[in-house]
């Protein structure tokens, strides 16, 4: 059986010229990066601005599991499906973050015969979207500082500094430090930390932004200190949103890449759903659905991470209302729901199974709260036995809910014609309901009051004291009708990672609340949930390797 990385390196790849003009874009709505890679000028989406847009098919899952659920599969596999039915699709999908590549995930860029290449690009430094971002976070942080040093004309109180530094790599070591040792020329010593740059404010700017004057706007309006008698300094106040538009202005452009059987697919932004509002671009999305008929793009994680906040965020920042929403699911991930170990996933377990079922039944609830239309994608693997497809078919069915089997994995775009099919019937049959789940008018308290009952099952709210006072602090602010972004474990529908299925029982714990401003949105952070993740004990970096010919291996 062939790896994902040897699959990808097997395909013949279309020119990405050719892919451009699949989509009626000349050669000046493009900029290359090489032969397959390219980015789109921000120009197209003015000139499109009065076309209709296609249809927005948005993907979710079950809440993760180390078995595999295979959101970004079937993602991109469905995109390929919708194009052997002679579609227009096109894909959209977040970058991945040289953290998780090197860390415990590996690669990002799907899977098997359901990927977007070329792999080794999007998994490595891809078109430089994700240094800048962290070379624009960065920069902003050494600005403050040098501020603080060279006079502090603004007052700033050094111990009220809360912007932190990024680097798009797990490293624990660096999220608590001290800075600024040495001697006199070396700056003040103050405690502070690092975030992977994924979590960055910057990066969830880019993925908000309608276009560049926004982001640099929006960019000015990051809260990055307090001064000594309390009142917020921001980047404006630096002179540094400029300097930090001017790092952005390439990466702002959504980049244009194609799935294994030669669809377009967009691959822009990349925020982390269990600690940023995990969406890829509004910029690419709204791109896409002026050029093509079909569009398919994925949140982060589960329905409670990235569906809920692209249907309560990015909705409200963007317009964007999904047609139909898929929620993907697997034998093996259930059976973990089910109690059963990761050693056991394969064997066949009904009972097992039928425990697990409760963790899709949340998932269904919540998205139908948002009124969109389902479809259950059902990911099989090669170790699924009929018996145990049947039972979760025979359950979708006893519920009202459609369902689909991919196989788009092992088959491509050939194993996933019927799931195409069911989503163009679904698309042709319902008209969805679409609304947020919360007024952003509400206070912070009431609007966590209803993620918490309404999306993870709650029965209640409890503060640190330390978000009592942020929550306070920002209220008096006048910024309590911001949205709410819950940075919480991507492991459990609860903040315990430990926890599966669907508990009802239980306390969310609020341990701060951080302003991102620039984003527009407030960061509520949940359980032991962290903003620099570390590395396994065996890193997936271990089995990565080039050879003398430039050939990579073991990137996943």
């Amino acid at each position: 059986m062939l790896s994902d990385i040897e699959i990808a390196q097997q395909a013949k790849l279309r020119p990405i010229t050719e892919v451009a003009q699949s989509l009626s874009l000349s050669d000046d709505d493009i900029e290359l990066y090489g032969k397959y890679k390219a980015k789109i000028s921000l120009k197209v989406l003015e000139r499109l601005a009065d076309r209709p847009n296609g249809k927005l098919i948005y993907m979710t899952a079950i809440t993760a599991t180390p078995a595999g659920e295979g959101k970004t599969c079937t993602t991109i596999g469905l995109t390929q499906a919708l194009g052997k039915l002679g579609k227009n699709a096109i894909a959209c999908i977040r970058e991945p973050s040289l953290g998780p590549t090197f860390g415990i995930k590996g690669g990002a860029a799907g899977g098997g015969y359901a990927q977007v290449v070329p792999m080794e690009d999007i998994n490595l430094h891809f078109t430089g979207d994700i240094h800048a971002v962290s070379t624009a976070h960065n920069l902003l942080a050494a600005m403050l500082d040098n501020h603080i040093t060279k006079g502090n004309a603004l007052n700033i109180d050094p111990k009220r500094v809360v912007f932190r530094r990024v680097m798009d790599m797990n490293d624990r070591q660096l999220r608590n430090i001290v800075v600024g040792l040495g001697g006199p020329g070396d700056g003040f010593v103050r405690e502070t930390g690092f975030d992977i740059s994924v979590a960055s404010e910057i990066m969830a700017i880019l993925c908000l932004a309608k276009d560049l004057q926004d982001l640099k706007e929006r960019a000015g309006r990051i809260l990055v200190a307090y001064t000594y008698d309390r009142k917020p300094v921001y980047a404006r106040d630096l002179k540094a949103e400029g300097a930090i538009a001017v790092i952005m202005k390439d990466a702002i452009k959504p980049n244009l890449v194609q799935t294994l059987e030669g669809q377009p697919a967009f691959v822009h932004g990349g925020p982390f759903a269990n600690i940023a509002h995990g969406n890829n671009s509004v910029i690419a999305t709204q791109m896409a659905l002026k050029l093509g008929d079909y569009v398919v793009t994925e949140g982060g994680f589960a329905a409670d991470l990235g569906a809920e906040k692209f249907f309560n965020i990015v909705h409200g920042y963007s317009g964007l209302r999904p047609d139909v929403a898929v929620i993907v699911a697997s034998v093996r991930a259930l059976n973990m729901h089910g109690g059963v170990s990761k050693r056991d996933v394969q064997k066949t377990n009904l009972e097992a199974l039928r425990r697990g079922l409760v963790n899709l039944d949340k998932h269904i609830e919540n998205v139908q709260k948002f009124g969109l239309p389902i479809v259950v994608a059902i990911n099989q693997f090669p170790t699924d036995v009929p018996e145990e497809l049947d039972l979760i078919k025979a359950h979708c069915e006893k519920n009202g809910v459609r369902w689909a089997i991919s196989k788009v994995v092992a088959e491509g775009g050939a194993g996933g014609v019927e799931f195409a099919q069911t989503i163009l019937d679904v698309l042709e049959e319902e008209t969805p309901q679409f609304q947020p789940l919360y007024d952003w008018n509400l206070p912070i308290k009431k609007k966590l009051d209803i993620l918490a009952e309404e999306i993870y099952g709650a029965k209640a709210v409890q503060y640190s004291d330390k978000a009592e006072r942020s929550i306070r602090e920002l209220t008096r602010l006048g910024y309590g009708e911001l949205p709410i972004c819950v940075a919480k474990t991507q492991h459990s529908i609860t903040d315990n990672p430990a926890l599966k299925g669907a508990p009802t029982d239980w306390i969310l714990s609020i341990t701060d609340v951080r302003p991102s401003l620039g984003a527009g949105f407030l960061v509520c952070l949940a359980g032991d949930i962290m903003t620099m993740p570390g590395l396994p004990t065996k890193p997936a970096a271990e089995n990565v390797d080039i050879d003398a010919e430039g050939r990579i291996t073991g990137l996943f």
